[in-house]
């Protein structure tokens, strides 16, 4: 039974995250240099952007999201990095009135990741006739 407790692995985190796909991007200013980065995945803790470009762990970030949603800025802090995959962020600040649209965006990336994906149909070939 002890070796069963302690092959689960817990998480640190105190939200659950969900991938974003393709379709989540930001503009974003950190360190006084601007870039645009594709959302790895999200949560309303913070998020994990794709960049090749490495911010200093402790980084003041500022980020405006490119969504449907609507307008949704938020103050973030670099939390972790992997060189030339991404930054991790977490979020310091979110104005009121941006705050249910960042909630709308997370209902609609869980409702994408929970709806199965289409079965590819059979494609009926009919052989010509000679």
């Amino acid at each position: 039974m002890a070796t069963a407790l302690a092959k689960i692995n817990y998480s640190r985190r105190m939200v659950s995250r969900v991938e974003t796909g393709d379709d989540v991007w930001v503009y974003w200013s950190c360190g006084g240099m601007d870039d645009v980065s594709r959302v790895c995945d999200l949560s309303v803790g913070g998020l994990f952007l794709s960049t090749p470009t490495k911010r200093p762990v402790g980084a003041r970030a500022k980020l405006d999201f490119l969504v449907r949603e609507g307008q949704i800025r938020v103050e973030a802090v670099v939390q972790h990095l992997i060189p030339n995959g991404g930054v991790g962020l977490k979020f310091t600040a979110i104005t009121d009135r941006d705050c249910p649209n960042l909630v709308a965006l997370m209902n609609r990336m869980r409702t994408l990741a929970c709806t199965p994906a289409p079965t590819p149909r059979a494609r009926l070939f009919v052989a010509a006739s000679h």
